[in-house]
């Protein structure tokens, strides 16, 4: 019992920190476009409509996060979208950089990815009986 408690803890922080990561990210986007793209030397879109658009989707996403750290086990579907969505998204981010080596500042953005996937499945997995 004690340790369901311990990864109990560590999975509302992993889901609290991407959350954060998520909003921060999103932040950025919209009020500061110009750091990120310099940060991971990425271009910037023609359109700040579309910075807006993943802007958008990353504070839901970040929402949905809030929600499951607050209750895991209800929301534990939540959990394995993150899961999911996180792992697909380093693939993505890591394909894109194969692909156009100028786009290298994407590989930070993978291991991020990575690393919150990781992070969430290894705290929740124990605790899902």
């Amino acid at each position: 019992m004690p340790h369901r408690h311990l990864y109990l803890r560590l999975l509302r922080a992993s889901l609290i920190l991407g959350a954060l990561y998520d909003l921060g990210y999103a932040l950025a986007m919209v009020a500061f476009p110009q750091v990120p793209a310099r940060r991971f030397d990425l271009p910037l879109p023609g359109e700040a409509f579309y910075l807006w658009l993943m802007a958008t989707f990353l504070c839901m996403l970040a929402t949905l996060y809030l929600v499951a750290a607050r209750d895991p086990r209800r929301y534990s579907a939540v959990i394995v979208v993150a899961i999911v969505g996180r792992t697909l998204g380093a693939i993505v981010f890591g394909l894109a950089a194969l692909r156009d080596p100028a786009l290298g500042g994407l590989w930070i953005l993978a291991g991020c990815d990575l690393f919150f996937a990781l992070a969430h499945a290894a705290t929740w997995w124990p605790m899902r009986r």
